[in-house]
């Protein structure tokens, strides 16, 4: 059969009937009129077609579907302005984030001046330390050294100037 006959059969076009035909896959071969004949068994085809569109069926969908795009522009424009609010925000947080980074790095630069006046500090206190330290050590070992064998106040054996004249005769 024919795809015209065979869409008849179908209650479809001939173009339907081709593309059915396409998709499962049925034998065609062409006729000696030019036509292509196609090898079917209508028993077993389970086919029903679409429901057609009536003419005055899509104006109401497009009644619904232009006052869907009018709702949808207005919560577009109610978008937009909350957007540039926020923008607006973004845009305040933003400054005082780049004020208070700036006002960190100083923090920083300060506090790394700060801890390099305490280390010199530190340093100094020791080296002034150490001085004092050694000159404390040198008095206590003089006075050690000139102090041996006598007590507190009084003078080393044989400098008195009464031993220095008997020396002296």
């Amino acid at each position: 059969m024919t795809y015209s006959e065979f869409g008849e059969r179908l209650g479809s076009s001939p173009e339907a009937a081709r593309s059915l035909a396409r998709r499962l896959r049925l034998v065609r071969k062409p006729g000696n009129d030019g036509k292509v004949r196609v090898i079917v068994d209508l028993a077993e085809i389970r086919y029903t077609p679409a429901p057609g569109r009536s003419p005055d069926g899509p104006q109401v969908n497009i009644d619904a579907l232009k006052t869907r795009i009018e709702q949808l522009q207005a919560d577009l424009a109610e978008l937009e302005m909350e957007k540039n609010c926020l923008e607006a925000s973004v845009a305040e947080h933003r400054a005082d984030f780049e004020r208070e980074r700036d006002r960190c790095d100083r923090l920083i630069a300060e506090t790394l001046a700060l801890n390099k006046a305490a280390m010199s500090a530190r340093e100094n206190a020791a080296r002034l330390e150490g001085e004092a330290f050694g000159r404390q050590n040198r008095r206590r070992w003089w006075g050690r050294r000139v102090t041996r064998g006598r007590g507190r106040g009084q003078r080393p054996a044989g400098t008195s100037v009464i031993a220095s004249l008997h020396r002296a005769k």
